[in-house]
C-alpha cells in the first residue's frame, strides 16, 4: 500500500540553522548543482519515488523523461537550487528547494515567493550519516538567503524526523489531482 504523502511547511528563524557542517566536507564532497547535473538530479528523484514504493516503473520512467528538461530549464531560469554530495566520482545523496510565486500571507505578510524543498534522496548505501540534514541545512540557508520565510515539502514517514528536526510542522493542505484518461 502507497505510504501517505505528508506536507510540512517551515517558517524560517534566521540564524538559527549552520549553512555549512563539517560531517559533509570532512567525508564527503558536496557541490551546487548545475544544469549538468539534471539527469543525476532526475536519477535520484526516481530512486527516491522507488524508495518510497510509490508507483510503477513505466510511470516513473515517464516522470524521468519530463523532469529532467524541467529541472535543467529550472536551473538556468534561477528557479531551482540543489546540491549533490558524492564519495569519488559517485553521486550519492542530493536535495534542492524551488523557488515558487507565492502571495503575500499570514505567514509572511510581505513575501511574494515561497521554497519548495524536494528531491532529498541518499542512496541506500550511505544513509544514517547525516546527508540528509546536511543537505536539506544548505536548502535551508539558501531559502534564508534568498529570504524565504516560508518553505513547504512532501515527506515520506522516513523522512518525517529529519523535518521536524529542522521545525517543519504538519499544515492542513489538502490535494487534488484531475485523474489522467488511458
Amino acid at each position: 500500500m502507497p505510504h501517505p504523502r505528508h506536507v510540512f511547511v517551515f517558517v524560517a528563524r534566521v540564524g538559527s540553522l549552520r549553512p555549512n557542517s563539517p560531517i559533509l566536507s570532512s567525508m564527503l564532497e558536496t557541490h551546487a548543482a548545475a544544469a549538468a547535473d539534471a539527469a543525476i538530479v532526475t536519477a535520484h528523484r526516481r530512486a527516491m519515488f522507488a524508495d518510497m514504493g510509490r508507483t510503477q516503473n513505466s510511470v516513473l520512467d515517464a516522470m524521468s523523461r519530463n523532469f529532467e528538461p524541467w529541472v535543467t530549464r529550472m536551473m538556468v531560469e534561477g528557479k531551482y537550487f540543489g546540491w549533490i554530495t558524492r564519495d569519488g566520482d559517485r553521486p550519492v545523496a542530493s536535495a534542492g528547494i524551488m523557488v515558487l510565486d507565492w502571495p503575500p500571507h499570514p505567514l509572511d505578510t510581505e513575501g511574494e515567493h515561497r521554497g519548495y524543498l524536494l528531491n532529498v534522496f541518499v542512496d541506500p548505501e550511505f544513509r544514517r550519516r547525516g546527508l540528509a540534514h546536511e543537505l536539506v541545512d544548505r536548502c535551508l540557508a539558501e531559502a534564508r538567503r534568498r529570504r524565504l520565510r516560508v518553505v513547504a515539502l512532501h515527506t515520506s514517514e522516513a523522512g518525517r524526523p529529519i523535518y521536524e528536526a529542522f521545525g517543519f510542522r504538519p499544515t492542513s493542505e489538502m490535494l487534488y489531482v484531475e485523474p489522467v484518461e488511458g
